[in-house]
This record gives C-alpha cells, structure tokens and sequence, in this order.
C-alpha cells in the first residue's frame, strides 16, 4: 500500500499485510465503538464523513498494527462481500483513497499476518498518537450492551425461539416483558421483573426519536428474511434489536448481562414502523 505525505500513513505503506476490513458508515459501523456513527468516529478522531469511510487491518513488515482509513467505501463493501462468500479478494487501496494511517487496531483480531512478527503496536515515533485498542469488553457496560445487541441481530432464530408469546399479556394488558427461558443460547440470562421500568423508559426514549431525530446511525434498518427489516435502535444505557413483524429484545447497561424481550401489544407494531420509516439502511 504506497503511502502518502502523511508521516502515518508513510509509516504503513506498501508493506502492509491486509488481514480484515470493516465498514464505518452511517448505516453499518463497529457498534461496539459507539451508540451512533459520528460517537464511532470520534473514537478514531474522524469527521463523520457522510459516505462513510472503509478501515483496513494489517501489520506491516515488522509485525506493527495499523488501521489504514480510506474513502472508497465500495472498494471495502465488495472484498466483505467476497470473503463472505468464501471467495479471495485482494483488498488493495489506491493511494488516492487513503485517509489516514491509525496506529494500532480498534477491533479485535484474532488473526496475524503469516512470515512477521507477532502483532504489536508500532513504537511512538511512527505515529503521531496513541495506539488505538479495543474497547473493554470484559466487564458489562456500554461496548459489551451493545455487542449482546449485535449478537441477538446476528442469531435472530436462535433467541426468538426461547420465547413463547403465551408469556405475554393479552393486549391492552400494561407489562409487555417476557422471561427468557433457561434454556436460552450460551451467554443469555434470564430476564427479571427489575427490568420493567427500565424497558418503558427505553420504549418512552426510542419513541421520542420519531419527533427529535437522533445522533445519525442511532436507528439503522437492515434485511430481515420475508418482507420484515431487521431494527437497531441505541441510546444512552440502551440497545433494541427488533424485526418490524415481531417482537423486541432490549438490553441495558443497568441490568448487566440482562436480555428483556418485548412483546408487540398495541403500541410496538407501531414504534417500530415509525423507527424503521426513519433509519438509515446500507446502499
């Protein structure tokens, strides 16, 4: 990857070995670095670019971590798309696409480059900040709520079926909260009746969204199987995941480890119809 006047990127250039690459968009970025797409940024120290930005994940010669930010979002969106599929594809950037060279990872990576040293961080003088790392995900909070959140989204089936909607009130009845059962997917707790005045304060703030629009990337809609949407909806403490013909899992960062379905009464079908009409969606 040939380099440019920037010192960083100089220091990766076409050196780097290319082990993954995300997408930081306002439809599709890592949640786990941000409620929204400019807090996402901003944990890179990026402008909230409105096409977004591809960020590429390497090692350059010496082993040293780097996150090479370009702006050719499509370039970025076909190679997932090819090693999705299972297919080879060589993720190399013109350097006209480059952004900026960000010394370390922000996601975790479970892979090294073959041939160079184990990863690392590059040493300080390459770069002129601090390398970057992943967020703490070994104790509940923010970056862990919002993980669970993207794991549910992933593995809809898997937790849909520990719910039976017996468990729900009748409609117009005022507790929409079920249990999850015991035998719920590995890393799932059981919902408490302590989460009920946490999930109407969500459902009151999601609601809100519709007259205040929030924060872009707060409320992001994605393929779902038939002609439903996959919803995401996070706020401060917050996450919903939801299918626009079914029910909703809130997850909250006061009840850590909690997983706190939503039945659809008489209100959701609706909150969600209105988010939906509202959310961003990949191109």
């Amino acid at each position: 990857m040939a380099g440019t006047d920037d010192e960083a990127v100089a220091a990766a250039d076409d050196a780097l070995y290319v082990l993954t690459a995300v997408l930081l968009t306002p439809a599709q970025f890592p949640s786990v670095l941000g409620d929204d797409y400019p807090e996402a940024c901003a944990a890179l120290d990026l402008a909230p670019r409105a096409d977004g930005y591809g960020l590429v994940l390497g090692q350059d010669g010496d082993g040293a971590r780097w996150t090479v930010v370009i702006d050719d979002v499509s370039l970025v969106a076909v190679a997932i798309a090819s090693w999705d599929c299972g297919m080879e594809y060589e993720l190399s950037p013109d350097e006209s696409a480059v952004v900026t060279a960000l010394p370390g990872w922000p996601l975790a990576v479970a892979v090294a480059a073959p041939g160079v040293p184990a990863p690392h961080d590059p040493p300080a003088e390459a770069a002129d900040r601090p390398a970057l790392s992943p967020p703490d995900t070994g104790t509940w909070g923010p970056a862990q709520r919002r993980l669970g959140a993207d794991e549910i989204a992933l593995q809809w089936a898997a937790w849909r079926e520990q719910i039976d909607d017996a468990d729900f009130p009748a409609p117009g009845e005022p507790a929409e909260v079920a249990q999850v059962a015991e035998s719920a997917p590995e890393g799932a707790e059981r919902a408490s009746s302590g989460g009920h005045r946490g999930v109407r304060r969500v459902l009151a703030e999601a609601r809100a969204y519709v007259d205040s629009p929030p924060p872009l990337g707060r409320v992001r809609s994605s393929f779902a199987p038939g002609e439903a949407r996959t919803l995401r909806a996070d706020g401060p403490g917050w996450s919903i995941v939801a299918r626009t013909d079914d029910i909703a899992f809130v997850l909250l960062d006061e009840e850590p480890g909690e997983v706190l379905p939503v039945g659809r009464g008489p209100e959701l079908p609706g909150l969600l119809d209105a988010l939906d009409k509202m959310a961003v969606r990949p191109l």
